[in-house]
């Protein structure tokens, strides 16, 4: 998936009361591809929070009509230092990259794409598509990981019962389940779709190790979250003991929640309507990363380098099988990169 957002205006989160344990992230709205630009929601990176665990880019997308819309139109473009996960709720989306794969991205099951040291790919709606529905993510690869060979890996996945909720893991793992998502990471990383029906809930085990975020597809989603051991949980809120003040918060439909490390779980509650959230997680990124279209490096240098050799080696022919190769079969042009910023590219922690 391809990131046009060239000069965003981000958002700083703000948190629920004075000393927050919960975050909320507002999403943005930007448009994703080439001429037929789809508009999508996005949520990280903002200015306040770059990453959760290596999460480093989170697009939400749909429902959307495409007889309106006209879809999912992105024509190839590059990527490094980076993997990409596509997770569809409805619709169908044809993958091609310029290690060969083909495949069909379908909802219950995961496509995840390791660019490493350089891939490029497109991505479209087939014409089946009448509804297209989900979330694009993109993971931050550690420097000692970065510059793998490209691959790519398809899995189908499973779903288990937790309380009142369906829950289905499609990368890492959750504590408690049995189930691991059979795609490579390079850090600890955990994403799950879960759904709750009306006025259910359900609590959901974490990693105390991770960071965690709640993004709500369908909601508004009730979370409480437990002081940790060296809080003073101060008054409780209603009698609850998770309702601890500053420990609980609403989420509107494609707002993000951030919940620091060192919780053990979070109680999630559906209000009147049917609840779905997309869980992501991981250990904190402790690396610096340069951020800019469709490229994760370490400094200004070596993007402003990924983008010569992008527009030199496909844009400009010079030589299809370099860095990013090429996309067979794909009817059209590549997408060529815009022009970097008149000032240096700084390093976000």
């Amino acid at each position: 998936m391809s990131n046009l957002e060239r000069d965003p205006v981000e958002l700083r989160c703000h948190a629920e009361g004075a000393g927050a344990a919960i975050e909320v992230l507002r999403p943005r709205d930007v448009p994703l591809g080439g001429p037929r630009a789809m508009p999508v929601r996005r949520t990280l990176p903002q200015r306040g929070r770059t990453t959760i665990g290596a999460w480093c880019f989170a697009d939400h997308y749909g429902p959307d009509d495409v007889a309106e819309t006209g879809g999912m139109v992105v024509p190839p473009h590059p990527h490094t230092g980076l993997q990409t996960v596509s997770w569809l709720f409805q619709g169908e989306i044809e993958h091609r990259d310029s290690t060969g794969s083909h495949a069909l991205v379908r909802p219950g099951a995961v496509n995840l794409m390791t660019a490493g040291h350089g891939i490029s790919h497109s991505e479209v709606s087939t014409p089946t598509t009448t509804t297209l529905h989900g979330v694009q993510l993109w993971v931050a690869l550690p420097d000692g990981s970065r510059d793998v060979a490209p691959f790519f890996e398809h899995a189908e996945v499973g779903e288990a019962t937790v309380d009142d909720a369906v829950v289905r893991v499609f990368v890492g793992t959750l504590p408690g389940l049995d189930d691991e998502a059979a795609v490579t990471v390079f850090t600890p990383l955990v994403a799950a779709q879960i759904d709750l029906p009306a006025g259910g809930e359900a609590w959901i085990e974490l990693e105390p190790g991770f960071e965690h975020g709640i993004l709500v597809d369908r909601g508004p989603v009730q979370l409480a979250i437990a002081a940790t051991e060296d809080e003073d949980p101060g008054a409780m809120v209603g009698g609850d003991p998770l309702a601890v003040a500053g420990h609980t918060a609403t989420l509107e439909r494609a707002e993000l929640g951030y919940l620091p490390p060192r919780h053990e779980g979070v109680r999630l509650r559906a209000d009147a309507e049917p609840a779905r959230v997309v869980l992501l997680g991981g250990t904190p990124f402790g690396e610096e990363l340069v951020m800019w279209w469709n490229f994760i490096g370490r400094s200004h240098e070596e993007v402003a380098e990924f983008r010569r050799q992008w527009q030199s080696e496909v844009i400009g022919r010079d030589n299809p099988d370099g860095r990013f190769g090429t996309v067979a079969d794909y009817p059209g042009e590549a997408l060529p990169a815009p022009e970097l910023p008149t000032v240096r590219l700084k390093p976000r922690s």
